[in-house]
């Protein structure tokens, strides 16, 4: 296995495209290490970096503190696994297993030691001899498994290996996954662009956005504790809601104002302040969960419009219609329903605001509440 590290890489194509901007990260041996982003952020340029199938423009990748841009792809020792599994249709289980040692001319009991291995390993054994085009999907990925690590990777590469499938198999795939890399214990990169698949089954993740790492941290440190706007909202469903507020003093006291609310910040929250020297105008952060809310009118409680509701079985989301033409979500119990167009009173859980610049789009008090927020989360 091998630690995997980018110093300062850039890929620019033609000249001008900046499809990976001064990328710094490192993915530890045997960890589980997801690049997480939207569709053109640089994380297929950045996986195929690191396999040896696109070239760098500027600085080092490193396998084990060992600087690998030279190095050919047939020398990395780097195994993929990709979104349509790429199985032989005309081989059987046995044979698409077995497909990458025979490219290599391995003797052919060395071939079927390991392919047994690999199957006995994957619970795979029963159906070495039967067609691929009959399997389910987590036997397609399991084959897809196989045929990489019979090369025994230092490195393992899967691009989005379970984003084409229906909701309810993706569950059942990320849970199949997560425990066959586990008992792997290889070095594993995971492309996606599906927050949750991150969320669910890396040990750490690097978010990207245009080119760049916007942050780098453990699913909880990175939704309890987002970097900057960008991740805020990306992160979390339904996702982080935001609104332009202006800073006020009042008689010592500091309150945050919109057209749709006004509330004084609390003594911890306040504190925060007093160092700030920024703009007044701030935006704000709230997840969905973190909006309480009342049918009946509370000291300290402003009222919103109901415009939508959506009953999810245990939890009931709720569109608040603010004056400036935004909206709000909230996320509560699935018993509490009020009706649209109805009037309900609502507080936001201060522990948890995020304030982001409004020019840069950074979290203001993004290294201050690094302790506090980690510990929300266990």
């Amino acid at each position: 296995m091998a630690s995997v590290e980018f110093n300062h890489v850039w890929k620019i194509y033609g000249g001008t495209v900046e499809a990976v901007v001064d990328a710094c990260w490192k993915c530890e041996d045997g960890e589980f290490f997801s690049i997480l982003g939207p569709s053109g952020c640089g994380k297929s340029s950045s996986m195929r970096m690191i396999a040896g199938l696109e070239e760098i423009t500027r600085g080092e990748i490193l396998f084990n503190d060992r600087v690998v841009n030279a190095l050919p792809p047939t020398e990395r020792n780097v195994a993929m696994v990709f979104e349509n599994w790429a199985l032989y249709p005309n081989l059987t289980v046995y044979e698409n297993i077995a497909f990458p040692l025979r490219v290599r001319k391995l003797p052919e009991s060395e071939i079927d030691h390991k392919v047994k291995e690999a199957a006995r390993f994957l619970n795979l054994e029963n159906i070495l001899q039967s067609g691929v085009k009959r399997l389910s999907g987590g036997e397609m990925q399991r084959v897809s498994i196989g045929r990489a690590i019979v090369r025994n990777p230092e490195v393992l590469i899967m691009d989005e290996p379970i984003s084409h499938l229906d909701a309810g198999l993706r569950a059942r795939m990320r849970d199949e996954l997560k425990t066959q890399v586990s008992k792997l214990g290889v070095t594993t990169l995971y492309i996606t662009h599906d927050q949750v698949e991150s969320m669910a089954m890396a040990d750490r993740i690097a978010i990207m956005n245009l080119g760049k790492i916007q942050q780098i941290g453990t699913p909880l440190e990175i939704y309890y504790n987002p970097y900057n706007e960008f991740v805020g909202g990306f992160i979390g469903e339904p996702p982080m809601n935001f609104a332009l507020c202006n800073l006020s003093t009042d008689n010592g006291d500091r309150f945050v104002e919109s057209p749709s609310f006004k509330f004084k910040l609390e003594r911890e929250l306040s504190s925060l302040f007093n160092k700030y020297e920024g703009s007044s105008e701030v935006k704000i952060g709230v997840r969905p969960e973190d909006v309480w809310v009342s049918l009946s009118p509370k000291e300290g409680w402003f009222p919103m419009d109901v415009d939508f509701v959506e009953p999810q079985g245990e939890r009931t989301i709720i569109s608040l219609r603010l004056k400036s033409g935004d909206f709000f979500l909230t996320e509560i119990s699935g018993d509490l329903r009020p009706e649209v167009g109805h009037i309900i009173y609502v507080r936001f859980d201060q522990r948890h605001i995020h304030f982001f610049d409004t020019k840069t789009g950074t979290n203001i008090f993004f290294e201050q509440y690094k302790n506090r927020e980690i510990e929300r989360g266990k």
